[in-house]
């Protein structure tokens, strides 16, 4: 059984980017919480070349009633054209957090 909590993925260019986006985030309630992890290595192919590019990662907690709006958010914000935005679902976690993530977004619990 799942919960409603999903945890998102994002990476962005640069620590600086990372936090603007993570605080709009939390400011517009689309997210509880966005965690901002800098120095992250990325490697992949892009334009049939293999890329090497540090990062940061966002590891964003919100609400299955919030994502399409989170990732509409995401999207605009975003420096890239093809933005990295995975959806994970949380399946169990400590009640008392996953219910203070319900309450930091839009609409609350």
């Amino acid at each position: 059984m799942s919960t409603d909590i999903r945890t998102v993925l994002v990476t962005a260019p640069d620590p600086e980017r990372a936090e603007h986006m993570a605080r709009t985030l939390v400011e517009e309630r689309l997210a509880a919480c966005v965690n901002v992890v800098p120095n992250a290595v990325s490697v992949y192919r892009w334009n049939e070349e293999i890329q090497r590019d540090e990062e940061a990662l966002l590891i964003m907690k919100t609400t299955a009633a919030m994502v399409a709006a989170l990732r509409d958010r995401i999207v605009e914000l975003h420096a890239y054209d093809v933005p990295e935005v995975l959806v994970l679902n949380v399946e169990t976690g400590h009640e008392p957090y996953l219910r203070w993530v319900r309450e930091g977004v839009r609409g609350g619990a």
